[in-house]
């Protein structure tokens, strides 16, 4: 790394301290950002970079609800609104224990790039609360949806913060939320949350986008190697969302996925994972991923087992950050795994990513990967604004089209600095530059 950007990392951190996942996230992309300089000086100019790694606004607010038994909680809310200079603050809303404000921050940075990539008009932001729905009531989860409204709706619009889902928040926290929302300003405001039901404005596939999208873009890496999805051998870490329809769409695909997880172990079906099982234990019945293995009892479970130590050809860490660290990647690689999807938010650490790129792995790293999610977002605005709603084919092939892009823009981009392969400095270096640009046209503000 340059003297001038070790300077930046080293006021990144000062000022930041102990909020260890956006420091990680700020060094990959600072670090990522020497042959970019090298070629394009001015971009210190103006302080640019120093602007771009310190958020427009970050908002911490106190949430108080009521359960059940008539009891107050209090939790705490957040959203990081980072960077507007593409379009309004876009990204999603998480409700899990972890959420801290070094959480949000890393989110939201992540964001920003990400949404850059898409060539679409959406600027980076995140949010959330450490409330975790599990085991609450629908009518403690309104509650708690309403107050956390109660005091975000201020800072929402169309035209200048659009959230949506993440971890925690389906289509019925955010109906709750749209429904606050909806009361407070008296506006049937559609474009203001995303990932809403169809009943209310939503868009078809957005659903299954984050999923979708992480497996066209390995498609796509594959495809520029001379390879393709079909008969490959494939584990998929989690069960919720995201993995539920990566695993689908690797399915379709003819790809054989063996392995899953959530949180306490692992079940490994050596026959191909039972779609509609898991999404039944995890999406309609909320149950442990363990109860597979009851329905299916050549399938194996492992409570507290490691889903990468499992052979494959493709891994897709869909859970949670660093959940894939070092030792893992290297077991992946003495396995022949040939490529790497992140489904979830910097999965893997950063010497699981060096590991696969210097092992010759197709690495795809979440911030291009896993585009696929706030790209169809960025669609059920349009579709919004326009009052029309798009079948599901034809958002599909919409979304197919924005993840060849981002694949496109970030195989390019790798190449002209001197990196062919590394979808990490190609991811980072054309969404810094998209950002960059357009803050420089706006002038110091």
């Amino acid at each position: 790394m340059t003297e001038a950007l070790s300077e930046i990392l080293d006021i990144v951190k000062r000022r930041n301290p102990g909020e260890g996942e956006f420091l990680q996230a700020a060094e990959e992309v600072l670090a990522s950002l020497d042959p970019l300089i090298a070629k394009q000086p001015e971009l210190l100019q103006q302080r640019l970079v120093e602007r771009l790694v310190e958020p427009e606004r970050q908002l911490i607010f106190r949430v108080p609800w009521t359960d059940d038994a008539g009891n107050v909680h209090v939790n705490r809310g957040f959203r990081i609104e980072f960077n507007s200079a593409l379009g309004p603050y876009k990204g999603g809303l998480r409700f899990h224990p972890s959420v801290n404000l070094g959480v949000m921050k890393f989110l939201a940075f992540e964001q920003l790039f990400k949404n850059a990539l898409t060539g679409l008009p959406i600027g980076g932001g995140k949010g959330g609360s450490d409330f975790d729905p599990k085991g609450r009531s629908d009518a403690e989860v309104m509650r708690f949806c309403q107050s956390f409204m109660t005091e975000l709706y201020r800072h929402l619009g169309e035209y200048t913060d659009v959230p949506a889902g993440d971890i925690g928040v389906g289509g019925r926290e955010i109906g709750y939320l749209f429904g606050q929302y909806k009361r407070i300003t008296n506006r049937y405001e559609s474009g203001v949350l995303t990932g809403k039901g169809l009943a209310i404005g939503g868009a078809l596939v957005r659903t299954e986008a984050t999923g979708y999208g992480c497996v066209y873009f390995v498609e796509q890496m594959l495809a520029a190697r001379g390879d393709a999805l079909a008969g490959k051998t494939c584990v998929v870490s989690g069960a919720g969302n995201v993995a539920i329809y990566t695993i689908q769409k690797l399915q379709q695909l003819g790809a054989k996925v063996v392995a899953c997880s959530d949180s306490n172990g692992v079940v490994y079906d050596q026959d191909g994972i039972k779609l509609d099982t898991v999404k039944r234990l995890k999406e309609v019945q909320r149950r442990r991923i363990a109860e597979y293995v009851e329905l299916h009892p050549k399938a194996e479970y492992r409570g507290g087992g490691n889903i990468w130590d499992i052979p494959c050809d493709l891994a897709f860490p869909s859970a949670t950050q660093n959940e894939l660290n070092g030792r893992d990647a290297q077991r992946l690689v003495a396995n022949g795994v040939v490529a790497v999807g992140e489904g979830a938010n910097m999965p893997c650490t950063p010497t699981a990513a060096e590991t696969f790129i210097e092992a010759g792995v197709a690495f795809g790293p979440g911030k291009a990967a896993n585009a696929g999610g706030v790209a169809t977002s960025a669609l059920e605005m349009q579709q919004n604004a326009s009052r029309d709603a798009w079948t599901f084919a034809y958002t599909d092939e919409r979304l197919s089209e924005i993840m060849r892009d981002i694949h496109t823009l970030c195989y390019e981009t790798a190449a002209e600095f001197g990196v062919p392969g590394n979808y990490v400095v190609g991811a980072n270096i054309a969404g810094f530059r998209k950002v960059a640009v357009a803050m420089r046209t706006l002038g110091v503000i």
